[in-house]
Parts: C-alpha cells; sequence; structure tokens
C-alpha cells in the first residue's frame, strides 16, 4: 500500500487497513452511516472488490461494502454495481419465482445494465425458435426486447461503454439432457442495444457461438462455444483472434489480476490470458471440464464436472478443494452476495452456499421439472438486493434474498467519488455524490443486530482486494441525513 496527498492506494491483491473490534466502534442494531471517497481507474484488468466490511462469515452476521464484479458461467453479470449488505443469519424461506421469459427453456444469461435486469433466452431446438434478450419488469413479468438473431440462443451478455452487449449461439440441447437441436441458423455474433435496436457487429469467424465475454482494459472480449477460440472487439465489425490455449476451448472469462481467467470444457483446467499469450494454471483434480468460476475473499473459486466439486486456486499451478457439493455432477453460475459465495448445480438445480473450507449448505431447488435427465440452475446475477438464478429446462427466473441490501445497478462511474452507505430505522440507502442511488427493502430493525468480534477491514472483505484510492474514510453512530450526506459529498 501507498500513501500520498490524495489518499491511500490499494493494489487490489494484497493492501489492506485493519481496525481491531472494539466496544466503541460495535454499530450493533442501531442506524449508522459509512462515508468515504474512492478513485476508480475507467480501464481495469482487476476486479474492483470491497470498500469497508465488518462481517463474519461463520455467524453471517456483519455488513459489507463492495463494489461487486460477478462473471458466472460466461456473461459479466455484474460489473462495478455498488452493494451496500447487513444480515445476521437471517434468509427468504424459498426462492421467488420471477416468471418465465417469452418460450424460454434456458436461461443462459443474466446482466445488470443501466439500472435493469435483462436475461436472454434459449427458446426452442427449430429454425422457428430464436433466442430473446428480455428486460425484467416487476413480479414475474418481463418485457421482450425482440431477437438479436435468427439462431435459437442469446448466451452471454455484458455491459460495456453505456449499452448492453450480447452474444448469439445455435445452442446444442442434446449436452443438457434435451431433444437433439434441428435449428441450422448458426450464430457467432455479438450485437449492441442501441436506440431500442440490435446492432450487428459482425459474424467471428470460425465460431457457430458465443459463450464468455467480458471487458478487460477498456476492450470487450469473447470466446467461443463449440469451437475454439477467443477474440476482441476492434470496432463496427472487426474482431481480432487471440488464439487458444493450445488448441483448447476457452469458455468462461473473468478478469482478475492482471488477466483474463477462462474456464476450459476440453479438459478440467483453467486458463490465464495477459494480454498476450496463453498459460496454464493447472489441472481441478480430477474434473474433466470446468464451467463456473467467481472471486471470494480474494481467492479465484472454480465449480466443475463430472463430479460436483469446487476447487480454489492456490497459484503456481495448484488447485485445492473446496469441496463436493452432495450428488451435483456439475457446478455451475457462480455470484457472490452480500458475504457469501453461491453457485448452481446439475442435474438437480441445486444452489448452494458456501460455509468456508469444504462445507456447502443447500439453498434449495429452483426447476423441479419431472421426467428430465438434467436441471441446471446455469447463470446467477445481483439485483435489487436480490440474488436471481435462471434455470434450465423450466425456463424461470428464480430470486432469493439473505439479509437486506441496497444496490445500485449501473456501473459505478470511473474517477473520484463519495460514496455513503447508511442504515437508518427500517432501511438501507446508498448515496454516490450526494445523490440517493438505491435503497433496501424494509425491515425489523431488531432482527440486525451486527455485532461481530471480526476487526473492521478497509480495502478488503468478503469478496474481493480493493483496486483504487480511498480517503477520508468516516463511520458515524447516527444516520446521517440526505442534506448532510450532500454536505459531505461537496468537500472533497
Amino acid at each position: 500500500m501507498r500513501f500520498s496527498r490524495e489518499g491511500a492506494l490499494f493494489d487490489g491483491r494484497t493492501a489492506s487497513i485493519e481496525i481491531p473490534s472494539a466496544p466503541g466502534l460495535e454499530v450493533g442494531g442501531a442506524d449508522f452511516t459509512l462515508s468515504l471517497w474512492v478513485r476508480t481507474e475507467k480501464d481495469l484488468d482487476d476486479t474492483l472488490g470491497d470498500l469497508i466490511s465488518k462481517y463474519d462469515p461463520a455467524r453471517r452476521t456483519g455488513l459489507n461494502l463492495t463494489i461487486q464484479h460477478n462473471a458466472g458461467t460466461g456473461s459479466q453479470s455484474n460489473y462495478r454495481n455498488l452493494h451496500f449488505g447487513i444480515d445476521q443469519a437471517r434468509q427468504d424461506a424459498a426462492w421467488t419465482d420471477r416468471g418465465r421469459p417469452g418460450k424460454a427453456i434456458f436461461i443462459h444469461s443474466l446482466a445488470v445494465h443501466e439500472g435493469h435486469l435483462y436475461a436472454g433466452t434459449v427458446e426452442g431446438r427449430t429454425n422457428d425458435d430464436h433466442g430473446h434478450v428480455f428486460r425484467y419488469a416487476d413480479g414475474e413479468k418481463w418485457e421482450d426486447l425482440g431477437a438479436p438473431w435468427r439462431s435459437n440462443g442469446v448466451t452471454a451478455m455484458a455491459s460495456y461503454n453505456g449499452h448492453l452487449y450480447v452474444g448469439v449461439s445455435r445452442v446444442l440441447l442434446h449436452y443438457s439432457g434435451l431433444e437433439p437441436t434441428l435449428a441450422h441458423h448458426i450464430g457467432g455474433k455479438v450485437f449492441r442495444y442501441e436506440n431500442g435496436k440490435w446492432i450487428d457487429l459482425g459474424q467471428i469467424l470460425g465460431i457457430d457461438g458465443v459463450n464468455g465475454m467480458v471487458v478487460f482494459r477498456g476492450k470487450l472480449y469473447v470466446t467461443g462455444f463449440y469451437q475454439p477460440g477467443m477474440f476482441r472487439y476492434e470496432g463496427g465489425t472487426e474482431w481480432a483472434s487471440l488464439g487458444t490455449p493450445e488448441g483448447k476451448r476457452p469458455e468462461g472469462l473473468i478478469v482478475r489480476d492482471g488477466a483474463i481467467y477462462a474456464t476450459g470444457y476440453d479438459e478440467g483446467a483453467v486458463y490465464r490470458f495477459d494480454g498476450e499469450k496463453w498459460t496454464h494454471t493447472g489441472r481441478l483434480g480430477d474434473s474433466t471440464q470446468v464451467y463456473g468460476q467467481g472471486i471470494y475473499r480474494g481467492k479465484h473459486l472454480a465449480g466443475t464436472w463430472a463430479f460436483g466439486e469446487v476447487f480454489r486456486h492456490e497459484g503456481d499451478g495448484h488447485w485445492e478443494s473446496a469441496g463436493r457439493l452432495r450428488d451435483a455432477e456439475e457446478v455451475m453460475g457462480p455470484a457472490g452476495y452480500n458475504g457469501m459465495f453461491y453457485v448452481g448445480t446439475l442435474p438437480l438445480a441445486e444452489i448452494f452456499r458456501y460455509d468456508g473450507d469444504r462445507r456447502w449448505t443447500s439453498m434449495g431447488r429452483v426447476d423441479t421439472t419431472p421426467d428430465v435427465k438434467y436441471r441446471r440452475a446455469w447463470s446467477m446475477a445481483v439485483f435489487d438486493g436480490k440474488l436471481f438464478a435462471g434455470t434450465l429446462p423450466s425456463g424461470h427466473v428464480w430470486s432469493f434474498e439473505a439479509g437486506r441490501s441496497a444496490t445500485y445497478d449501473r456501473e459505478l462511474a470511473a474517477g473520484w467519488r463519495h460514496i455513503a452507505a447508511v442504515r437508518e430505522g427500517i432501511r438501507l440507502r446508498l448515496h454516490v455524490d450526494g445523490k440517493v442511488v438505491a435503497q433496501s427493502a424494509e425491515f425489523d430493525p431488531g432482527h440486525y443486530d451486527l455485532t461481530n468480534t471480526i476487526p473492521w477491514q478497509i480495502g478488503f472483505g468478503q469478496h474481493d482486494y480493493f483496486n483504487g484510492t480511498a480517503r477520508d474514510v468516516r463511520l458515524y453512530t447516527q444516520a446521517l441525513s440526505a442534506a448532510e450526506v450532500i454536505a459531505l459529498a461537496g468537500k472533497r
């Protein structure tokens, strides 16, 4: 860590500040305000990570203030989304059905963009079935934004440069235990949603589907689905080929610690791309495919086939088992959410919470379709303070809430920003540059005593090390008014 007149520079790798827990610093069940200035860069090669944390994962009690990045199984589901959450081991008793977008049989992609949740669907197996994009409205309602292309699936999504980008594929459904796909319309294209229309950004040569999609160093990167390849968008309809790791297929993508990491479907491995060359990070036990990956407490976790096991990257080509999930065969769709880490599975579409070491706790099933071989909880995103999950073969989206959270469901702008997180009575609220940008659902204040013995951490927590600069970090043992927050935001 380096200190300057501007503030403390956190390197996103190991730097953090720890303040021991003390009676005078416990917020308990009372109102409080966290206030700080942060500066982040526009072009990133790392997650942004945690700002402030005082959270005990063993008791699921405390608070989290983080800039959330989730990449899941392929889509960049959360990017630069500010999250303020509290918990005292409270969660919904059951998942809430958020409906079936269109004729979906597979919610292949979920992403948060400009205050909305978007879903990309696979809608069938014939030439008459086209993958659509839907925008979540409310309850079980979804707004149909149309089919970008003739192929049967919208399989990847990302928020990039103020627009929603999607990749399309001819999805081969027999790999999910369904009847074989008959459609001959290939995908392998990317589209941008602009002024209510889908702008075609070109056919990527050599692939008929797009699976992974992330933003890295200010550029958009995608991977093929059934054919190997990774590509960088160069504008217009131009795509630069970046090769493959020894001819293997790079699939789902995540950005961390200066590189892109890609899951692999041709062997149980994860590959690293530093912007110029590919390297192999090692094999993940006896797995033969790797599906989803995420960052939890600064560690890289990845889910595998065929034994339903999650692995943790320890560097130097070594992956350590983080446990097997009951009878699961495949682990997918991971997401960090309000201090904990969640994954989806096949064949029962059961979702699990990681409780540390090798322990996983079932959060229940989100698809109980009878008489099918496989059910998937494939895609996840954090939106409106909740965790959302997309399924196969029912094609429904479900949500779940643990504790209470206020989420800013837009990209936090680069540069200096003033952030205030306020607990006041029955709600949480988030302020950016003095403006209220998000509020939580109501809660009973008596249900949330946040007292724990974990130290206060600045620049680290349950997600990742902070990558940026912070200054003027304050804790108030009261809820500041909107006018008081505006005054603080004017004092940099």
